[in-house]
């Protein structure tokens, strides 16, 4: 019986997928062998000896302590991709937010005062403060094409918008679904200055720090509208603000409000909707709580942050799953224990991600105790399970 700690509530759609008779399922359990959450905040937080596993049912990973867990040899596990279409949505919403002034004219709206006459008088002489501008045959820049990127292209061409985009990290899948009609910028200071709509999807990390900043900003062109629904940190907030005062940019649509960014009129500041919507949850608790179960089940990995893609077909046998440091004469020191338990190696594969490995061989027969706790005293090795 495997246990799964839950810190959030999960889609049941997810959690359907764990048979009962085979996973224990709470919010407060014993000893369990992994961890499903969303945004709770990990860091801080006392992790059992016995977790294998940690799942975010989502994409981002900030409020995790990877490294930690990484020396551990626990794969973390996210759900990329899964929200993409409700973030792809909102990112379109927020251009014709801006673009046609909607939430100034759904405030102006509201406050109107008297009967249906004086109203409709208000509105005719009102509107003419809110004249806005339409989407086809601007230009939409977008910085990085993953899953989300790709859908927000996409959805804009759609709407007869030119398409220009930056990553040269592209994976050929998400070459694959876009557009044939995209553009390709020469880099972002070039995306920069041919846009009109800025739109920013890069993990947040040391090197995406302030993607946007002051210097990038003057390149941008006069009035264009910056867009943020990656995380905040990749735009530098005092740089877009000084741009929206002095009309450099006429707005900032985002989805991490603070109370600089509340404050000022030309920010369209949202509360972090971006995957709030019911398909997009389900299909994040599908995603996360399916590799949890291969990985648990089986000792494959699909989709984690801190260690390579690695799946080995099940047949007869045992099966050992093995974390490591990506370190010389790994695999011949665990081979020669395997050797000396007179253990015969079906199937073997070992793949590595930068700094760590992981190492997936099935065995004939039963593995001794012993062999295993070999294993695990080799150094380099984090940790070592038998399936």
């Amino acid at each position: 019986m495997f246990k799964i700690l839950t810190y959030n509530n999960i889609s049941v759609s997810g959690l359907d997928r764990l048979p009962h008779d085979r996973y224990e399922v709470a919010s407060e359990i014993q000893h369990p062998d992994a961890i499903l959450l969303r945004s709770f905040q990990l860091h801080g937080v006392e992790i059992p000896g016995t977790v294998k596993a940690v799942g975010r049912a989502g994409a981002g990973v900030n409020n995790i302590p990877v490294k930690e867990l990484t020396r551990r040899g626990i794969p973390v596990f996210n759900a990329p991709g899964a929200n993409a279409n409700a973030v792809a949505e909102l990112v379109v919403a927020g251009m014709l937010l801006a673009y046609r002034r909607i939430c100034d004219a759904w405030y102006f709206a509201k406050q109107l005062e008297g009967d249906d006459e004086g109203i409709e008088r208000d509105v005719e002489t009102g509107k003419k403060q809110y004249v806005g501008r339409e989407l086809p045959g601007k230009t939409l820049g977008i910085v990085g094409l993953g899953a989300i990127g790709v859908r927000v292209a996409n959805a804009a061409h759609a709407l007869g918008m030119h398409v220009i985009g930056c990553d040269p990290m592209i994976s050929l899948d998400n070459a694959w679904k876009l557009s044939s009609s995209v553009m390709q910028a020469s880099g972002l200071e070039d995306l920069l200055m041919r846009s009109d709509f800025v739109s920013v999807h890069v993990p947040y990390n040391e090197n995406t720090h302030h993607t946007i900043n002051n210097d990038r900003i003057r390149l941008m062109k006069d009035g264009a509208v910056a867009l943020n629904f990656s995380r905040g940190g990749v735009m530098d907030e005092e740089a877009i603000c000084n741009a929206l005062d002095r009309a450099k940019l006429s707005a900032y649509v985002c989805d991490f409000p603070n109370r600089r960014l509340l404050s000022h009129p030309k920010v369209i500041a949202l509360p972090h909707l971006g995957a709030s919507t019911l398909e997009a949850e389900d299909n994040c608790a599908v995603m996360v709580v399916d590799q949890i179960k291969d990985f648990l089940e089986n000792g494959n990995i699909r989709h984690a942050v801190n260690f390579p893609d690695i799946s080995l077909p099940r047949i007869e046998g045992y099966r050992i799953v093995i974390s490591n440091e990506n370190i010389p004469h790994m695999v011949s020191q665990i081979s020669t224990y395997l050797a000396d338990a007179e253990l015969n190696i079906i199937d073997l594969i070992n793949k590595s991600q930068g700094e760590v490995a992981f190492t997936m061989i099935d065995v004939d027969s039963e593995v001794p105790q012993r062999t295993l706790q070999q294993i695990q005293s080799i150094d380099g090795v984090l940790s070592t399970r038998l399936i």
